[in-house]
């Protein structure tokens, strides 16, 4: 299992998110960049030996224009970004995935459930992203989806992740926005490894509420493939050398 370090963007700064209560969000201090300038954030966790890097863009999923110039800040430190950018509808998907930055291509674009206009948006967008790009966010707060209106309307979170899994999704992000910057311990183990039990192949990335070593490796023993961790990074809690690996779990799926 490997880190994906997390950087939470609002309003021009990297900023410590805290239980999806956005209004509240306050730039980050960092133990490892000496301001909050994505592209100070997005050089530290290059130099401490990130080669991805998860950037939830939180203005444009509230509706804004997507950050273009920070993303080619990121890219030209070196980060391969996995953009979440509010993409809910064809016309958004087509943006990011035509975007680039002199000949590199975000690396991955979120399409998150708390964003998703309709069903048939998501069905659209695979072959504008590609499904080796494409990567459905499963946003659950208290464990209950979020959702726009009449999207999915109330279905549980393991008959979305399936119906959506069915229709072609090969990555999926299990995130419950209660428990993110709380240090409350992971809140989506479970649904992990169901899915991990029903989808074996299915690339799993989750997050939330790590707070140590220890809450990585029930990650890694979930069946994920990649963790989220943002405020453990920057408080000194979380180190990324630790180690952690995908490629022994990954080889007995294949």
């Amino acid at each position: 299992m490997r880190i994906l370090p997390v950087i939470d963007l609002m309003r021009g700064q990297v900023v410590r998110g805290v239980a999806g209560r956005r209004e509240s969000y306050q730039p980050i201090v960092s133990q490892l960049a000496p301001d909050a300038r994505p592209a100070s954030i997005g050089r530290a966790l290059f130099e401490h030996g990130a080669t991805d890097c998860y950037v939830a863009d939180l203005d444009a999923i509230a509706g804004a224009e997507p950050s273009w110039g920070t993303y080619r800040e990121l890219i030209d430190i070196g980060l391969r970004i996995w953009v979440d950018a509010g993409c809910r509808n064809q016309a958004a998907a087509a943006a990011l995935a035509s975007f680039e930055d002199a000949g590199t291509k975000l690396q991955r674009i979120i399409v998150g459930l708390e964003s998703l206009e309709s069903v048939d948006e998501l069905e659209g967008m695979h072959p504008m992203i590609g499904t080796d790009r494409l990567v459905f966010s499963l946003d659950l707060k208290h464990g209950k989806p979020i959702t726009q209106p009449g999207v999915w309307p109330e279905l549980s979170a393991e008959v979305i992740a399936h119906r959506v899994i069915e229709a072609g999704v090969a990555g999926m992000i299990v995130l419950d926005l209660a428990a993110v910057g709380g240090y409350g311990g992971p809140a989506t183990i479970g649904l992990c490894e169901q899915l991990r039990a029903a989808w074996p192949k299915l690339e799993i990335i989750s997050g939330g509420g790590v707070r140590d070593a220890e809450d990585l490796k029930q990650f890694a023993a979930a069946g994920c493939d990649y963790v989220l961790v943002a405020s453990a990074l920057h408080d000194g809690r979380v180190s990324l050398f630790r180690g952690f690996t995908t490629e022994a779990r990954r080889g007995e799926r294949e």
